[in-house]
């Protein structure tokens, strides 16, 4: 709940300035087989975090979560063993120059990452290995940088 607040509270200037950030809640039941398929509303901008909060009976330690964009495929995160803990993330990709090479910061050769885009679509959230009938609800927050 602390990150999530110093999270809002860093937004507040671009939330001033006319920015937006919208909250858009999937709520996960999963499966006797532990799968489970659930969408957000349909969202334009950019997604820059992602908040797991565990329910009565929490997706199961070996649980895998793939979010993508429902029309563009855009994968947004593909993140294994969740574990049964309340997390947040900020998922980033990795970004290309012009010639389509990595882009590198000049020093150490590390990769530069950027927010992860959708336009007029719905995020969708997979859960596989969710164990027998866990529980819990994703956050995603969507907004302009």
């Amino acid at each position: 709940m602390k990150r999530l607040i110093c999270f809002l509270l860093a937004c507040l200037p671009l939330v001033a300035n006319g920015a937006y950030i919208s909250r858009e809640l999937i709520s996960v039941t999963t499966s006797a087989g532990g799968a489970f398929t659930g969408y957000t509303n349909v969202v334009t901008g950019c997604v820059l975090q992602v908040t797991y909060v565990p329910g009565g009976s929490p997706i199961d330690t070996n649980g895998d979560i793939d979010f993508t964009g429902e029309v563009s495929g855009t994968v947004i995160a593909n993140h294994d063993n969740i574990g049964t803990s309340l997390f947040t993330a900020a998922y980033r990709q990795a970004t290309v120059g012009v010639t389509g090479a990595a882009a590198l910061y000049a020093g150490g050769g590390t990769a530069v990452n950027d927010l992860i885009c959708v336009a007029n679509e719905r995020i969708k959230l997979v859960v596989a290995n969710g164990g027998n009938v866990t529980t819990g609800s994703f956050y995603v927050y969507v907004g302009s940088p």
